[in-house]
């Protein structure tokens, strides 16, 4: 993912009006209005660095004459001490913007640092490590921009570029097509018929299953994407085997599998053995452990 600095700029100017609001009083009444000096980002921790470029545009916000100085590169692995960057400039607005930026950079880095943990488990294997929509509101953008960091790959970013036809849409269906049943052909196949007829063919279609039955039934019905949902390693394996072996007509293609629910960093390299093409992760965003950094003022 390309970081686009203009995506965030409502956000960063929510944080500025949440946290310095009409002005910093400690810092405009202990500190001169010239005083210049230098911060340092220091690691407490070791970890993997995203949000340089958000530290960036939010000093640029405060004020435009603070330069930040990269230590590191974006994605770079830092250890316990390292020096991350330096912002320089103005004591007054280094000040004041700190807790913003060590909040977006904590918080990114966290991501990024559990995203590499997770695709460190399942190396070599080819299995894409991805996120999930279970992010912070508001902040979607740049957590699935840290987990691009991290080395993993993004799902979809909203309901808008993507099919996913989840259980309760099933459920649904079922009771809507129980009366017009066609002996033969299953609700999976009748919902993706429906949805091709009203979309077309240029959106994919993710099916999500809950067993081998409708993992069989969503292979005929020709979607792009076959989610596992839940299911242990045995019945993955099984389900990516009925998928590599399934009889496909001409013209159509073998899905992707995807195995997502209670992936752990314990379990995520039995998962990835199965065979399977993907795995989506909710906590890689939603249970991330921010990353500790400091910002160290010095005066010049």
């Amino acid at each position: 993912m390309n970081f686009v600095p203009e995506k965030i700029d409502i956000l960063i100017q929510l944080a500025i009006r949440e946290d310095i609001g009409s002005g910093d009083i400690t810092t405009e009444s202990i500190f001169p209005p010239d005083l210049t000096g230098e911060g340092e980002f220091l690691a407490k921790e070791d970890g993997v660095i995203a949000g340089l470029p958000v530290v960036e545009r939010l000093f640029s916000k405060i004020d435009k004459n603070i330069l930040l100085k990269k230590g590191i590169s974006e994605g770079m692995f830092v250890k316990k001490g390292d020096v991350i960057a330096s912002v320089n400039g103005n004591v007054r607005p280094i000040l004041s913007g700190e807790r913003i930026a060590l909040n977006f950079l904590q918080r990114l880095s966290g991501i990024a640092t559990l995203t590499a943990q997770f695709v460190e488990e399942v190396k070599p294997l080819k299995v894409a490590v991805m996120d999930t929509r279970k992010t912070a509101p508001g902040w979607r953008y740049l957590e699935k921009y840290a987990v691009a960091i991290g080395g993993g790959v993004n799902h979809r970013m909203g309901l808008y570029d993507q099919v996913l036809v989840k259980d309760n849409h099933l459920d649904f269906m079922k009771k809507e097509l129980l009366a017009e049943e066609i002996a033969g052909i299953s609700v999976i196949e009748k919902t993706v018929s429906m949805l091709r007829r009203k979309i077309g063919n240029h959106v994919l279609i993710e099916m999500e299953t809950r067993t081998l039955s409708e993992v069989e039934d969503a292979i005929k019905a020709d979607v792009d994407v076959i989610l596992l949902d839940n299911m242990d390693a045995e019945k993955i394996r099984s389900a990516v085997s009925l998928v590599k072996n399934g009889k496909y007509c001409k013209g159509a293609h073998r899905p992707l599998t995807e195995a997502s629910g209670n992936i752990t960093l314990d379990n995520v390299k039995s998962i990835a053995q199965t065979g399977v093409d993907r795995i989506s992760i909710g906590a890689l965003t939603h249970s991330a452990k921010a990353l500790d950094i400091s910002l160290k003022i010095s005066l010049q």
